[in-house]
């Protein structure tokens, strides 16, 4: 298989997730050609605004703030080198549903309280059109329990499933059943490490968290199938960062790590491999297409 014919897919629930999760991963195979499609599921209305400039866009304010992430996140794409980058069923179908447990997870345009027939469908639609070999979404709790990363893990998965069927969707194209499923990883190692260099650079934990384990954010070093090294695209990376500027403090603490630890921490990304050919025992894969 040439770099050409290689297609990606990656299924994220707001504008800055991609960047954050996968971005490194997405500017490298964009620039070796392969096809990267970018799938966001909101527009992430219901974000906290850093900029003070901005904070009127607020959803408590002039609830601006989905239309302005829109332009962020085609400025991220740009600077990763990536060109197909869609919303699913088209921008603002679904609202931001907030974070769990939020009176806004009740709303009935949420994405958590889409009905995920229609939702599934609508991926499906994609999957069959692009027809990628590879596919990425969250883990069962999101990466960190958000509603709308729960609900963009559903959606994947059934859509992953449901795309080859030809009993499935007619209407939607012609069965293409993708060869791997990834979900986007955080090594435990990773965690320890970031952690341990806020606490002696004097600053507060995420979350207030006193160990990276009450955080329940990492995955077991034992469970990561595959590691993309790109950090040759790290300044790929960090300009997306810096597109998603009401989301995202570039300069902030947790990114004035020690190189080192910066070039590890935001230059290699990890992901578990759930369907497809597994790497050999003890083995971790540099590809997301080996096998393919």
């Amino acid at each position: 298989m040439t770099s050409n014919d290689r297609r990606l897919l990656l299924v994220h629930a707001h504008p800055d997730d991609e960047t954050i999760a996968t971005g490194a991963t997405m500017a490298k195979y964009a620039a070796e050609g392969a096809h990267v499609t970018l799938v966001t599921c909101t527009l992430g209305e219901e974000g906290e605004v850093l900029v003070p400039d901005l904070v009127h866009l607020a959803a408590d304010k002039d609830d601006a703030l989905g239309t302005h992430r829109i332009d962020e996140l085609a400025e991220a794409m740009k600077a990763l080198g990536v060109t197909d980058h869609r919303f699913l069923g088209g921008a603002g179908r679904w609202r931001d549903s907030g974070m769990m447990g939020e009176p806004t997870n009740e709303r009935p345009d949420c994405f958590w309280q889409a009905d995920l027939q229609v939702a599934v469908g609508e991926l499906v639609r994609i999957v069959r059109e692009v027809r990628p070999q590879v596919v990425i979404t969250y883990n069962e709790i999101g990466g960190y329990g958000h509603p709308d990363h729960i609900q963009a893990h559903r959606v994947a998965v059934a859509a992953f499933d449901a795309a080859g069927d030809p009993g499935r969707f007619p209407d939607a194209g012609e069965p293409w059943q993708p060869s791997k499923l990834y979900y986007a990883a955080l090594p435990m190692s990773f965690l320890r490490m970031a952690f341990e260099a806020l606490q002696a650079m004097g600053e507060e934990a995420p979350f207030g968290a006193s160990s990276p384990e009450e955080l329940q954010l990492g995955d077991p070093d034992e469970t990561v199938t595959t590691r993309i090294d790109a950090r040759d695209f790290l300044e790929a990376k960090t300009d997306a960062m810096r597109a998603h500027r009401t989301q995202i403090q570039v300069d902030g603490p947790f990114f004035a790590l020690s190189n080192d630890i910066g070039q590890r921490a935001f230059g290699l990304e990890h992901y578990r491999l759930i369907q497809g050919t597994p790497p050999a025992a003890g083995e971790v894969e540099d590809d997301l297409f080996a096998g393919v």
